[in-house]
């Protein structure tokens, strides 16, 4: 089941759920690569002021909704989503749920500096898959064509591409049909808590849906992000239910 949120197709699914879609996408033997994004309150607002934007998110196989405003804005359509089916959470728990099935993965993004611990840090919690590579998401032009060739040669079952919103998902959607990956993850900034740059909000908070005033707190240069584009978000979301009720 499907939800359209400002225009972009999110799947409603429980936790659960999305760790056995994400599975059968990494079995399928179809070799076409599968992409999958997570938008939340920002990456809703910058596809509204942008249409190319949300033609790459809407070209993506699977949108997992992440965070309060999504499912702020499914209710106002009378949905309420089954699960908070965020990044951060769900590819840990994928690694776990797939542990020791001979699978490989490759880290693509954040700053060499960082992407060399979060590296070293996945190692650690992962053992039950085989890290087949890594590097900083800092490529553009040439160097992404040579980065697509080494993870090709590289083999991994999944890439998980950390350069935030939107450029990552611009990235897998320009290169996806070069990638012989089954599976591409757009993970935003999930190797900055790898790395130890971040760390995650209070469960309290994080059950309470007030997860972005933590970030808030650690990354005040995001503070227009979250002062003005969630009132923004909300905004069109009511005007975009009035319409659809019209």
């Amino acid at each position: 089941m499907a939800v359209r949120i400002l225009g972009v197709n999110v799947t409603d699914v429980s936790m659960r759920e999305a760790i056995a879609l994400l599975t059968d996408l990494i079995h399928d033997p179809d070799p076409r690569t599968r992409t999958v994004f997570f938008v939340n309150a920002h990456t809703l607002n910058c596809a509204a002021d942008d249409p190319t934007y949300l033609d790459v998110l809407n070209r993506a196989d699977v949108v997992f909704g992440d965070g309060t405003g999504v499912r702020w804005a499914a209710r106002a359509q009378g949905v309420t989503l089954r699960d908070n089916v965020n990044g951060t959470d769900l590819v840990p728990q994928l690694f776990a749920e797939t542990a020791r099935r001979g699978l490989r993965y490759y880290l693509l993004g954040a700053t060499a500096q960082a992407i060399e611990r979060a590296a070293e840090r996945a190692r650690v919690m992962f053992p039950g898959w085989e890290q087949a590579g890594y590097h900083h998401g800092y490529v553009r032009g040439d160097l992404s064509i040579d980065v697509v060739n080494k993870i090709n040669k590289a083999k991994p079952h999944l890439l998980l591409v950390g350069m935030g919103n939107p450029i990552q998902e611009r990235w897998i959607d320009t290169y996806r049909d070069m990638l012989q990956v089954p599976l591409v993850m757009g993970t935003g900034g999930l190797f900055d808590y790898w790395a130890g740059n971040l760390d995650r909000a209070p469960s309290w908070m994080r059950k309470a849906g007030v997860e972005w005033l933590h970030l808030l707190r650690r990354q005040p240069k995001k503070a227009e992000r979250y002062i003005l584009g969630n009132p923004k978000f909300l905004l069109r979301v009511g005007l975009d239910t009035l319409k659809g009720r019209k």
